[in-house]
């Protein structure tokens, strides 16, 4: 990857979408006495960084000659979205593979970007089942397939983010700190890549989901691992393995550099982001902000932070989850499995025991037929996180017996 190539590759971009906007943010600027700016990739005509790798790559295919054949692509999220967009920019045939799982919201997008020159096949359950079915196919009938992230044009095509956001800082000012999320790695390797030289190589911070450590492990192991399983909360940088292109260009880098982000505290940066600021972020377009709460103001004050926020692509049917999710993470929703006696005032007793800002937000019987006690399965909210150490501070006066089971990530799953 060369600067011309990037800004050859960021010219021509101009003929189908306009720079996304390099924004200072008041509200975390404030908040971390820094000048926090947001590179807002939600607002590209995908509302994410995608199209810039996906137009870079059909571009360059399509001027050596091959404006005949048939582009393949397998994504079940913004990968897809971007290619079906720029296939039909291009007027050229694309075939994007979907696991069957698939979000009817995100079939749909696709669909629409696309048009007539997309074909939308559902095949598996799982991103490697219908990765495996891509290629297949690629074979059959002699396509293009179009990789995510794995690609130097694709990588290329992601870099026009740092060629954007060089000229849309204030005169002569570089970020002290970037912050980036990670998935299979093109977006990261692109910028870093194309800001060597130009900031430090210490003043690069990438974010990855707790659950989806990919970068961060194989930095470690000096090779590319593969994760034996991840959390797909966060389906945008939930990526088993990063990519091979992508990590020979990342090695370089200290895994103390990556900074792994629990997926409820993303959900409260979308809550907060939307709320507060009227920004609608998918859970991989919020894990640059998220970090900022995971540093702290000591370790950002008076700083230029550039955070790269990758997508807006939300479904607003997850919301619930999500709102959940953040209220568990901010301290202001609990669980507990109660053992509460079996006798008349019983349960009136324990309502005794709450606070005036504590609300019960679900209340089950999970056991009807003991005689002397019996459990229960209690949901409290409050307003306040100092709240709840009064609370179990009066359970214990009480001689209640109880189990928190907010962190209990089994129990969590099958009953919450």
């Amino acid at each position: 990857m060369t600067k011309e190539g990037v800004d050859e590759a960021r010219a021509a971009m101009r003929t189908i979408f306009p720079e996304t906007p390099l924004q200072l943010n008041e509200h975390l600027s404030r908040r971390y006495g820094a000048e926090i700016w947001l590179k807002r990739e939600d607002l590209s005509p995908v509302r994410s960084y995608k199209i810039r790798g996906a137009f870079n790559f059909l571009r360059k295919v399509i001027a050596n000659g091959a404006d005949n054949q048939t582009f393949v692509c397998a994504s079940a999220g913004n990968h897809a979205q971007g290619f079906a967009f720029v296939c039909r920019h291009f007027q050229v045939p694309g075939v994007v593979f979907m696991p069957v799982t698939t979000p009817q919201q995100k079939i749909d997008k696709t669909r629409m970007f696309g048009g007539e020159f997309i074909t939308i096949r559902l095949i598996g359950d799982i991103f490697d089942q219908c990765y495996a079915a891509a290629r297949a196919h690629v074979e059959k009938i002699g396509g293009v397939l179009v990789p995510p992230f794995d690609h130097l044009d694709i990588i290329e095509g992601q870099a026009t983010v740092a060629a954007e956001i060089i000229d849309q800082l204030p005169a002569e000012t570089m970020p002290d700190l970037m912050i980036m999320p990670v998935g299979g790695g093109g977006l990261s390797s692109g910028l870093t890549g194309y800001m060597k030289g130009r900031i430090s190589p210490r003043d690069f911070l990438f974010t990855e989901p707790a659950g989806a450590p990919s970068l961060k492990l194989s930095l470690e192991e000096r090779r590319p691992v593969t994760l034996p399983k991840l959390d797909n909360f966060v389906d945008g940088a939930a990526v088993a393995r990063i990519g091979d292109m992508n990590f020979e260009a990342l090695k370089s880098f200290s895994p103390e550099q990556v900074l792994l982000v629990p997926e409820n505290a993303i959900c409260l940066t979308i809550t907060e982001m939307l709320n507060v600021e009227g920004v609608v972020l998918e859970p991989a377009g919020a894990l640059s902000i998220t970090a900022l709460e995971l540093l702290g103001p000591d370790k950002l004050a008076g700083k230029t932070i550039v955070c790269i926020v990758s997508g807006g692509n939300f479904d607003f049917e997850r919301l619930p989850d999500v709102k959940e999710r953040a209220m568990r993470y901010a301290g202001l929703k609990k669980y507990f499995i109660l053992r509460l006696a079996q006798r008349p005032g019983a349960l009136r007793d324990f309502l005794n025991l709450l606070g005036d800002e504590d609300d019960i937000a679900r209340f089950e019987y999970l056991k009807k037929s003991a005689r002397n006690f019996g459990s229960i399965l209690i949901g409290i909210e409050t307003s306040r996180s100092e709240n709840f150490p009064q609370l179990l501070e009066r359970f214990e006066a009480a001689g209640l017996g109880y189990q928190d089971i907010t962190d209990n990530e089994i129990l969590a799953n099958l009953i919450i």
